[in-house]
């Protein structure tokens, strides 16, 4: 897989919560951090998620914002 995308976590799916259209996936990175993602589910049934299975979050953005509590 090559991507030009800097992020690439690899995880294991923790949780898979399947919705009217879409469908949220939790990942799980090496110790203990989680990220969820909402997908289509077609993109769900065309990848072949599972819960238990490895998969990789990949982040492209051209800006991240960072944000505090007044």
């Amino acid at each position: 897989m090559r991507l030009s995308a800097r992020n690439i976590l690899k995880g294991k799916i923790t949780r898979i919560q399947r919705g009217a259209v879409n469908a949220e996936v939790v990942l799980e990175l090496p110790n203990g951090p989680e990220i969820v993602s909402i997908i289509t589910q077609h993109s769900l049934d065309t990848l072949g998620l599972k819960e238990g299975s490895q998969a990789y979050a990949v982040i492209k953005a051209s800006s991240v914002m960072i944000a505090v509590d007044d």
